[in-house]
């Protein structure tokens, strides 16, 4: 028997237990596997299967601490999510994210209050205390699709820009509430002070910790320790701040953009290639653990609402999850049209965009893991000894409305995407990055004819080099010009199909020599991924 000890529990793993864990491991990698063929994202599916895990024969109940979630799982899927936004994006489209992370989240936390004090028996703090718990989305779903299907760009770019912010937005106004709930009285003006004193203060502490690693990682050349402190980034903005008592998730998106704008000029071929395999793993990874234990969590919610009716339980909970899903489509599309018909500044920087484009981002309401955590936080008792009142009905409440959200709106968004015929801007994504490769194209050969001119190149490999491009940029040239007659790119295209066979011969041989003992699994290992990198560069 093996015990395993936390601060928080302590289990013994015998050979049952050992069972019941190989089992839930084996569910979930089969749900992912599912996940492709079924073209159903991995988070909903996750959700579903551990919902149905959660009530099998022998299966223990798993409580979810927050602090695993706020603490151990977070701030590196933030930072990751942060790191790969782009700052240009994010300024393009500060105006909608500030009126979707702010001021949606505002009027979910008031509407939901609202709704919930009169059809529940919550009080009012009780019920800020519920609107601040589901205001926060989750964009992982909704990209995933939006992606697949070729949602417009920038809608995306909105969905993900919301999600980074509008956590921090709702952590703080979620301690706001749970302060007034515990001490039984609430003051205006100390409300605002320190919702501006988060935000402030969450940003400021980013910044910092962004300049400080920024300054660290410039002198290194060590790429596994490089990958190491970008991944340990995340927690070193998370904690000071918390322990300060600002906003720890601004403090992470802001060293996550920071460091994304900085971080090309710190790392080497190397470093780079191996961090985008680690963040792809370790972000698939941390999502999985997240959605499935938020499917386990039903059972134990369930438990501690033995004394309720079920059928008012339920009718509840659907007029709460409606009240979240309308308030959405109804801040939307006023936040889109509104600002743009009151300022004419606006009008010409940003047309009015089509109806179809604000419908995507409405029905993008989708909760995740970070609104159970919120509502697991809230405490079990206030300032005066008593049990924090409605506790468990929040955390229901919470549950409720991100199985419905992840369910419902997941598995209808594709639907959704065909009916509004939303089509992505290939066309403008592939011509910004034609032009950036002719734009570097141009720049080698630049250097080229410098290092010539400093007689470092022999005539024949400037020749060559010469060759290779400018056949690039003849062949971006020609692909962003809508009138070309894309002869070139036939070529380039039979060119990569038959290098990609004579890479894989060499592969097989290298194989094979290995297989025959003539060489070491290292040798083979070293030259496998030379042939890997030169597989990856065909598609440039």
């Amino acid at each position: 028997m093996i015990p395993l000890a936390s601060s928080a529990l302590v289990l013994e793993f015998g050979r049952e237990q050992e069972l019941q864990l190989l089992a839930l491991l084996v569910s979930a990698a089969a749900l992912l596997i599912l996940a492709g063929p079924l073209r159903i994202p991995y988070p909903i599916l996750l959700v579903l299967g551990g919902l149905l895990l959660g009530f099998g024969p022998g299966v223990p109940k798993l409580t979810m601490p927050p602090e695993l979630v706020l603490v151990g799982i977070l701030p590196p899927l933030l930072y990751v999510q942060a790191y790969f936004t782009g700052l240009r994006e994010l300024r393009q489209n500060i105006r909608p994210i500030s009126l979707l992370a702010v001021g949606l989240v505002g009027l979910t936390t008031v509407g939901v209050a609202v709704v919930a004090h009169a059809i529940t028996d919550l009080g009012w703090a009780e019920s800020f205390v519920l609107g601040a718990v589901v205001s926060p989305t989750d964009p992982i779903a909704a990209t995933a699709i939006g992606k697949r299907l070729g949602v417009p760009r920038r809608l995306i770019d909105i969905v993900e820009g919301e999600s980074l912010v509008n956590d921090g937005t709702a952590l703080v106004l979620l301690r706001t509430a749970i302060v007034a709930a515990v001490a039984g009285s609430f003051a205006p003006w100390d409300a605002a002070g320190s919702l501006v004193l988060n935000v402030v203060g969450g940003i400021a502490v980013g910044l910092a910790v962004g300049y400080v690693i920024r300054r660290v990682r410039r002198p290194l050349d060590n790429p596994p320790l490089e990958v190491t402190i970008a991944f340990l980034t995340g927690y070193f903005a998370f904690l000071p701040a918390s322990a300060l008592g600002v906003s720890g998730v601004l403090a992470v998106v802001t060293a996550g953009v920071y460091m994304g704008w900085y971080t090309p000029e710190l790392t080497t071929v190397q470093t780079r290639l191996q961090a985008r395999g680690f963040w792809e793993i370790v972000t698939f990874l941390l999502n999985v653990l997240l959605f499935g234990l938020v499917g386990l969590q039903l059972r134990p919610i369930l438990d501690g609402l033995s004394g309720r009716a079920g059928w008012a339980l339920v009718s509840d909970a659907v007029v709460i999850v409606l009240a979240v899903i309308a308030l959405r489509i109804i801040w939307v599309f006023p936040a889109t049209y509104v600002p743009r018909w009151l300022f004419p500044g606006i009008r010409e920087r940003d047309p009015a965009p089509p109806w179809r484009h604000p419908a995507f981002i409405a029905w993008n309401g989708m909760r995740g893991a970070v609104t159970i955590a919120a509502a697991l936080l809230v405490p079990l008792e206030t300032d005066t000894g008593a049990p924090f009142a409605g506790r468990d009905l929040i955390v229901f409440f919470a549950f409720a409305v991100v199985l419905a959200t992840l369910v419902v709106q997941g598995l209808s968004l594709p639907l959704a995407i065909r009916w509004l015929r939303l089509e992505a801007d290939e066309s403008a994504a592939e011509s910004e990055e034609a032009h950036a490769r002719v734009m570097a194209a141009e720049a080698a050969l630049h250097r080229l004819d410098e290092l010539v001119a400093e007689g470092r190149v022999l005539d024949d490999s400037a020749q060559r080099l010469r060759g290779q491009y400018r056949f690039r940029i003849d062949r971006f040239s020609a692909r962003s010009d809508p009138d070309g007659d894309g002869k070139i790119e036939r070529r380039s295209i039979k060119y990569q199909r038959v290098r990609r066979e004579l890479l894989e011969a060499e592969r097989d041989a290298v194989v094979g020599l290995r297989n025959a003992g003539e060489i070491s699994d290292e040798v083979m290992r070293r030259i496998e991924g030379d042939l890997d990198l030169e597989v990856s560069r065909l598609d440039s």
